[in-house]
């Protein structure tokens, strides 16, 4: 398992339907990051409590409205208009490369906040993503089994 995050998130984010479970929970508004951030830490066996689950949405929550939001809302926004204006078009893509470089100083963000923690698998260090993420549905538990088990072979 990667100990540094970012990388995890990648080799996580290019296994079998990873994708495709991330934005659906995406859709139903999941951030991905705190959930990406959360398998990685499940992995590590790192023990969920309150606290920390607080001190991670604290880091998230934020910046995600502010920064990453913002940009995917921009991109999201220029995606019509931008299929028949080719300058557009490279705006677009230099805003995704934007949004992307925001994910990235988010996930070091949380990794920093949670570096020090210790990994102590006498206690529950399978809780984070069922604490972290809002799953109402059975296809958003599917999603999450599926990114939990894809994250123990990332």
């Amino acid at each position: 398992m990667d100990t540094d995050l970012w990388r995890f998130a990648e080799t996580l984010y290019r296994r079998p339907s990873v994708e495709t479970a991330c934005l659906h929970l995406q859709a139903q508004g999941n951030d991905v990051c705190l959930l990406l951030c959360a398998a990685w830490l499940e992995c590590r066996g790192v023990a969920c409590n309150t606290e920390r689950a607080d001190c991670l949405r604290a880091i998230t929550q934020p910046w995600q409205r502010e920064v990453v939001g913002e940009l995917r809302r921009l991109r999201l926004q220029w995606r019509a208009a931008s299929q028949h204006d080719s300058a557009l078009a490279a705006l677009r893509e230099q805003i995704k490369q934007l949004e992307l470089a925001a994910e990235r100083e988010l996930l070091q963000r949380l990794a920093l906040s949670s570096h020090d923690w210790p990994n102590d698998a006498s206690e529950d260090a399978h809780g984070w993503l069922h604490t972290l993420a809002l799953a109402s549905t059975p296809a958003d538990r599917d999603a999450l089994h599926l990114l939990r088990v894809a994250a123990q072979h990332a």
